[in-house]
C-alpha cells in the first residue's frame, strides 16, 4: 500500500531558483587566502562548517523560502494538501529532491495561512523523504517538529512521525529505543498503518535479540495482500530463524523463498533469498556453499532493474544491495580467490551508479560495464600500478595490480575506525593544524606502507567508502608526501580506468574557460576571473566566458566543441539526491541558473577530454554505502569526459592559481595530465607559506591519467 494512500487526507477544495548560496565560508576563505598561513584559524571545525553548508538548503527557513519561490512559479497552483500528496508520491518513486520541493510548497502555504494542521502534515512528509534519502538527523528533526503541531486528525501525524523516529534509531543500531518509538507509533497511529509499524517493530525486536517477542508478533500479523509486502514478511521470518540460531531451518526457508514468484519483482526477492542462503550456510561453517550462494545473489543483482523500493523502508528492512556484494567479497577472500573477490568489488561499483540514478537518466554501457584482472594487467605499463581498496566492516582489502601480477593485502582497520581517522585528519587539514602532518604519517603507515610501492611508480587509486574523502597525494610514507614520490590519480573503478586508458590519450588543445559567473555580489570570485585569463594565454584561440557570459546555455554549446573545459565557479553537492548536485552559472533571463548533475548526464561529452571544476568542494557528494562519491564525478565520466579535476574542500585563490597555472603550463608543454597534476601540486607545496596540505592537496585528478594535449611535436 502506498504511503500516499495510507496518509491521504481530502483537501478542502479540488483544484534551483535553487536554495540560497551555501558558500559563504568559501567566499571568506578565498578572500583571505594569502594570509591564511599566518592567521589563526577559528576554533570551530571547517569540516563541520562545510557539512553545515551542504545541508543549509534543507533547513526549515530555507525550505520555506524555496517553497515560496517554487509556488510563485507554478503555472497551476494546488492546495497545500495536494502538495503533501505529491510529496509522498514522489518519495515513493525515489524522487527525493522533487519530493522535498513539493513538501516545501506545502510548508510555505502552511506558514502563510497559519494552518497548524497543514504544517504538521508538511513536516511529517519532510521527515519521511529525508528518512528514505538516508538523511537521518534531518528526518528525526522534522518528525519531532511535526509532533509539536496540532493536527486535525492526530493519527495521520503521530503514527508516521514516531515510525520515522523509530526507523532512524533502527538504522543507527539503537534497537531498544526504536522499539519504544514503534510502540508509540502503534499507540497513536491509525489501524490502517499498524501492519507496517508492526513489521518494523518485528525487525527491531529481532535485531535487539528479543526473539520470543518477535516470533509472537510475526505470528499475529495478517498475511498482506500485496505480494511484495508478503515476501518482505517472509524474509523477516527467515531472519528470525537465523537470530534464533537455527541456520539450517533458515536456509531451508530462504530456499523456498528463492523459488517463490512475486510477479515482476521475482528476481529482486530471489536475490535476497540467495543472500539469506549464503548467510545461513556461513553460520553453519559451510564457506564454499555460502560463497556459491552469494555469487548467485550477485548475478541476480545485475539482472534487477535499479529502482527505489519504498516498501522496504516502510517495513523497516532497509535493504542495501551493496551488502550483497560485501558478503560475496568477504566469502571469496576467505576462500583465497583474490581475482574473484576483486571482480565482485568491481561489480559493486558499477551497480552503485545504477542504484543512484534509478532509471532517471540514460547511461552509456561504458558507465556500468566491468572488466577482469587480466584486462587490467594488459592495460597497465611496467611503471604503473592500480591500487584498489574495498572497505569491509572489520578490515580493509587492497589489491595492487601491475602488468606482472596482483598482490592482495588485508589491513586490520575497521570501517568505523577508518572513517573516524579520515575525519580527524580532514579536520586537522582544513583547520590548518600542524597535526595534519603527523596524522598524514600515521595514515600513510596504515594504508600505503604495507603495499611496498616502489618510488616513481605511477599510481591509479580506486578508493572505497570513506576513502573517497581522502586525497591520497597528501599521505606521507618515510617522511615524504606520496605526491613527492609518485604521480597520483583516482578512478571510480578499475573498469572505468581501463576503458579511459584504452580510448586514446592525445587530444587537440581547444580550451573553453568559464570564470566568475555573474549571480550576485555575494557570489563574486574575482580571483577566478583572473585565473581564467591566465590559462587562456597558454592556449591560443581559447574561448573564455566571464561574468554574465558564463551561462548554462553557453556551457552546453561550448562543451560540444571543446576538448578542454575549465570552470572557475561555485559548486554545491546535494546530499539528498546526487543527481541534483549543481554548478552555479550566470543568471539568465533574470533568474539564477544551475547546471545539475542530472543535466550533465544528458550532455554529449565524448569530445570533451578534460573538465576542471576549479570550485569549492566540487568533488563532494553522497557516498553510497560501500561505493563512491555520487555526484559530479560519475556524471561527467558517464557523459563521456575522460578526465575530471575536482576539489575535496574549500580552495584558496592564491594556491589554486599557482596549481592551475603550473598544471595547464605542463599540459601545454606536452606532459600527460598525471605528471602535470603532480607538477602543479608540487609547485604549491614548495611555494613560500603554502606547504600545508590545506593549500596544495584539495584537488583530485580523476580518470585517464595518460591524457596529453596537443600534437606529439
Amino acid at each position: 500500500m502506498a504511503l500516499s494512500t495510507l496518509f491521504a487526507r481530502p483537501s478542502p477544495a479540488k483544484r534551483r531558483w535553487a536554495a540560497p548560496s551555501l558558500l559563504a565560508l568559501a567566499l571568506s576563505l578565498a578572500a583571505s587566502a594569502p594570509a591564511l598561513a599566518q592567521t589563526p584559524v577559528p576554533a570551530a571545525s571547517l569540516t563541520q562548517k562545510a557539512q553545515e553548508r551542504l545541508a543549509d538548503s534543507d533547513t526549515l527557513l530555507t525550505l520555506t523560502r524555496e517553497g515560496a519561490l517554487l509556488y510563485s512559479r507554478d503555472a497551476v497552483k494546488m492546495s497545500g494538501y495536494e502538495y503533501c500528496s505529491q510529496a509522498l508520491a514522489l518519495a515513493e518513486a525515489g524522487e527525493f529532491r522533487r519530493s522535498v520541493r513539493a513538501a516545501s510548497k506545502a510548508l510555505y502555504l502552511a506558514e502563510t495561512t497559519n494552518n497548524p494542521d497543514l504544517l504538521a502534515l508538511a513536516k511529517r512528509d519532510l521527515a519521511i523523504v529525508y528518512s528514505y534519502a538516508g538523511q537521518l538527523d534531518r528526518a528525526e528533526d522534522f518528525a519531532r517538529q511535526a509532533l509539536t503541531h496540532e493536527a486535525n486528525d492526530p493519527k495521520v501525524v503521530v503514527g508516521p512521525a514516531y515510525k520515522v523516529i523509530g526507523d532512524v534509531q533502527a538504522r543507527r543500531g539503537q534497537y531498544v529505543r526504536a522499539i519504544e518509538s514503534y510502540e508509540q507509533a502503534l499507540a497513536g497511529g491509525s489501524e490502517r498503518y499498524a501492519p507496517l509499524i508492526n513489521a518494523s517493530l518485528a525487525n527491531a525486536l529481532i535485531e535487539a535479540g528479543e526473539t520470543a517477542r518477535a516470533r509472537s508478533l510475526l505470528a499475529s500479523l495478517p498475511q498482506p495482500e500485496d505480494a511484495a509486502l508478503a515476501a518482505q514478511l517472509a524474509r523477516s521470518r527467515a531472519r528470525l530463524l537465523l537470530a534464533e540460531n537455527q541456520p539450517r531451518e533458515a536456509r531451508d526457508l530462504y530456499r523456498l523463498l528463492a523459488d517463490r514468484s512475486v510477479g515482476s519483482d521475482t528476481a529482486y526477492h530471489r536475490l535476497w533469498a540467495w543472500d539469506g542462503v549464503a548467510r545461513s550456510e556461513r553460520a553453519m561453517g559451510n564457506t564454499a556453499a555460502a560463497a556459491q550462494a552469494a555469487m548467485r545473489a550477485v548475478v541476480l543483482v545485475d539482472s534487477v532493474r535499479a529502482r527505489f523500493r519504498s516498501e522496504e523502508f516502510r517495513m523497516g528492512l532497509f535493504s542495501d544491495l551493496q551488502r550483497v556484494f560485501e558478503n560475496a567479497v568477504e566469502l571469496q577472500t576467505e576462500l583465497g580467490d583474490a581475482p574473484q573477490a576483486m571482480q565482485v568489488s568491481e561489480r559493486s561499483r558499477s551497480r552503485a551508479l545504477l542504484d543512484a540514478v534509478r532509471g532517471r537518466a540514460d547511461l552509456s554501457a561504458n558507465a556500468t560495464e566491468t572488466v577482469n584482472i587480466g584486462a587490467i594487467q594488459q592495460t597497465l605499463k611496467d611503471d604503473e600500478r592500480l591500487v584498489q581498496f574495498h572497505s569491509l566492516p572489520d578490515r580493509l582489502l587492497v589489491w595492487v595490480v601491475g602488468a606482472g601480477g596482483v598482490q592482495t593485502h588485508s589491513i586490520p582497520i575497521t570501517r568505523s575506525d577508518l572513517t573516524r581517522r579520515i575525519e580527524a585528519w580532514r579536520n586537522a587539514v582544513i583547520n590548518l593544524q600542524p597535526s595534519a602532518v603527523t596524522d598524514a604519517d600515521a595514515l600513510g603507515a596504515t594504508l600505503i606502507a604495507p603495499l611496498n610501492l616502489a618510488a616513481g611508480q605511477r599510481l591509479v587509486i580506486v578508493p572505497h567508502g570513506p576513502l573517497h574523502y581522502l586525497p591520497f597525494q597528501a599521505l606521507r610514507v618515510n617522511g615524504s608526501y606520496l605526491i613527492e614520490q609518485h604521480p597520483v590519480s583516482v578512478a571510480p573503478s578499475a573498469s572505468i580506468a581501463v576503458r579511459l586508458a584504452r580510448a586514446g590519450n592525445r587530444v587537440d588543445a581547444e580550451l573553453a574557460a568559464f570564470g566568475n559567473p555573474r549571480i550576485g555580489d555575494k557570489y563574486e570570485l574575482p580571483g577566478a576571473e583572473a585565473e581564467v585569463k591566465r590559462l587562456a594565454r597558454l592556449f591560443p584561440g581559447s574561448q573564455i566566458y566571464l561574468g554574465a557570459a558564463a551561462t548554462k546555455t553557453q556551457f552546453a554549446q561550448a562543451v560540444a566543441k571543446s576538448t578542454l573545459v575549465h570552470v572557475a565557479a561555485h559548486a554545491e553537492a546535494d546530499q539528498v539526491d546526487p543527481l541534483y548536485s549543481r554548478i552555479l552559472l550566470a543568471n539568465e533571463d533574470g533568474r539564477q541558473n544551475f547546471l545539475e548533475a542530472r543535466e550533465i548526464l544528458g550532455l554529449q561529452l565524448s569530445g570533451t577530454a578534460l573538465v576542471t571544476l576549479s570550485a569549492c568542494e566540487s568533488g563532494l557528494g553522497r557516498i553510497g554505502d560501500g561505493d563512491e562519491v555520487l555526484g559530479f564525478t560519475r556524471s561527467f565520466l558517464a557523459a563521456g569526459t575522460k578526465v575530471l579535476i575536482a576539489s575535496l574542500w574549500p580552495v584558496a585563490d592564491e594556491a589554486t592559481s599557482i596549481l592551475m597555472t603550473a598544471l595547464y603550463g605542463e599540459l601545454a608543454k606536452g606532459r600527460d595530465v598525471q605528471q602535470a597534476m603532480q607538477a602543479g601540486q608540487l609547485a604549491v607545496l614548495r611555494a613560500p607559506g603554502l606547504a600545508h596540505p590545506l593549500f596544495w592537496a584539495p584537488f583530485n585528478l580523476i580518470g585517464d591519467w595518460r591524457l596529453k594535449v596537443g600534437s606529439p611535436a
